[in-house]
């Protein structure tokens, strides 16, 4: 099974850039169709109310239950104090699988990290080249399972791909998606140093073509094993064993919209 696990969904209201104005998911799952993928994780644009904007993004996954995954989006600055909230309603009320923390807004926080430990959830971040914090909380919460997105840095600096290529082989708990990593030797070298299991395929779509971001994963030229791995093998494994660390009242009550993303 290929899992796209960085994608957007949903209309923005800042209306300034495209990723806060509106992501349409359409064309992509026309896209993500025609490259073979079969299930996709789905976060908000950037928005200024994401309890709104994670509703949204529930009824985008109601309309697409066996394509599309929901991972709920907060800021840990203007959400403070209510994140724990907003959570337990995505993961309770929509099935929700993770959380999405942006960096240009303000970057993980013990509250939202501390919620992620209790509902058992991974976090997908952009630390936006800050590879530093990093060090600052993922020893602090082994328990939770950080994804660094774009291998640390969506605008090439060189100098967080490395430093998050050597976090990966440091801290168990340290995943990173490939998602519109351009310098495609940091991604060989991650597969290298840190091994396929730390690696998960990420396309932040709808913007970038899921097909073209796939090719990246074809071109390291891995073997059929370690290539499923990274195309959904370690996706699964995430959200499975998160799963299973949940809330035993919270998997009671989303147990029937989990079964919808059952994975085989």
């Amino acid at each position: 099974m290929i899992i796209d696990f960085h994608c957007h969904a949903g209309k923005g209201d800042l209306l300034t850039a495209p990723a806060n104005t509106n992501a349409p998911i359409e064309p992509y799952l026309r896209r993500a169709r025609a490259a073979g993928i079969d299930k996709t994780v789905v976060v908000a644009g950037f928005n200024s109310d994401y309890a709104k904007a994670n509703a949204e993004v529930a009824r985008i996954v109601a309309r697409h239950p066996d394509r599309l995954i929901g991972f709920a989006f907060v800021n840990c600055k203007r959400d403070r104090g209510r994140i724990r909230q907003m959570l337990e309603r995505s993961v309770r009320e929509w099935g929700f699988r993770g959380i999405k923390v942006h960096g240009v807004e303000a970057l993980p926080t013990r509250e939202v990290c501390d919620a992620a430990q209790a509902l058992g959830l991974p976090m997908l971040v952009d630390v936006t080249a800050r590879a530093h914090v990093v060090d600052m909380f993922a020893p602090q919460y082994p328990h939770v399972d950080f994804v660094i997105a774009h291998l640390g840095s969506f605008l090439d600096d060189f100098r967080a791909l490395q430093q998050v290529v050597d976090q990966l082989v440091r801290y168990p708990n340290v995943y990173a998606d490939t998602s519109a990593v351009r310098r495609f030797d940091y991604i060989v070298e991650a597969v290298k140093s840190a091994g396929p299991h730390k690696l998960l395929f990420g396309t932040d779509g709808p913007w970038l073509h899921p097909a073209l971001e796939k090719y990246k994963i074809k071109l390291l030229k891995l073997s059929p094993k370690d290539e499923a791995l990274i195309l959904g093998g370690n996706a699964i494994r995430l959200m499975q064993k998160a799963a299973r660390r949940r809330l035993p009242s919270g998997a009671a009550r989303v147990g029937r919209k989990e079964s919808a993303f059952a994975f085989s």
